[in-house]
């Protein structure tokens, strides 16, 4: 096993394990015991758990970045891509019943903790927000592109902590139903802010 591959199984397994666990409750014995390397070995790699918590993040927005990319090449109608974002607590259920979002439980421990990765593990959240922002950008919502992308952002999560506490999958699909129904109203039917009116100058 190349030391490349070994140092990219200790980011996986810890992503893994401070998803299932917490952050602050997966130790480096953890992490080596479920990579099956010793602790010299481990060090090799990662002297701290800060360090590997910097390496998580990273293959999170590197693997977020990935993600978005496929939704764009997929699909060319930006409401199906934002309908992709929404649909992540169904198609993600089962991980979501059990630890809640990857992406908000990491933030709100970090947040706890008062880390200096917080800022780092926030910017995954970023990454969504301005991509929906382009999204409604495209579907002629501009001006108003950042407070549908942060009520999306709201939806998802607060689906998602629903979701963990009474693992109703039904209601999942029921509520993001209602609000892709929502969405598509919203966007198609609410009337747009008109453009400023620029009158000619007068000679």
């Amino acid at each position: 096993m190349t030391a490349s591959s070994t140092r990219q199984r200790i980011v996986d397994t810890a992503d893994r394990l401070f998803y299932e666990h917490g952050f602050e409750h997966t130790s480096f014995a953890t992490i080596a015991a479920e990579v099956g390397i010793s602790r010299g070995n481990f060090y090799h790699h990662f002297k701290t758990k800060d360090e590997i918590l910097d390496a998580v993040i990273a293959s999170r927005l590197s693997a977020t970045r990935e993600m978005l990319a496929e939704w764009e090449a997929a699909s060319v109608d930006p409401l199906g891509r934002v309908r992709q974002f929404v649909e992540i607590v169904i198609r993600n259920a089962a991980d979501i019943e059990l630890h809640g979002c990857p992406v908000g439980t990491l933030t709100t421990e970090l947040s706890k903790l008062d880390h200096p990765a917080r800022a780092q593990a926030v910017a995954v959240f970023a990454l969504f927000r301005d991509w929906l922002i382009v999204q409604f950008g495209r579907l002629g919502r501009a001006r108003d592109a950042e407070d549908l992308a942060l009520h999306v952002l709201m939806f998802s999560q607060g689906t998602a902590t629903v979701s963990s506490a009474f693992r109703d999958r039904a209601w999942v699909r029921r509520e993001v139903a209602r609000f892709e129904q929502w969405l598509a109203t919203e966007v198609f039917t609410t009337k747009r802010p008109s453009a400023p009116q620029v009158r000619p100058r007068r000679s």
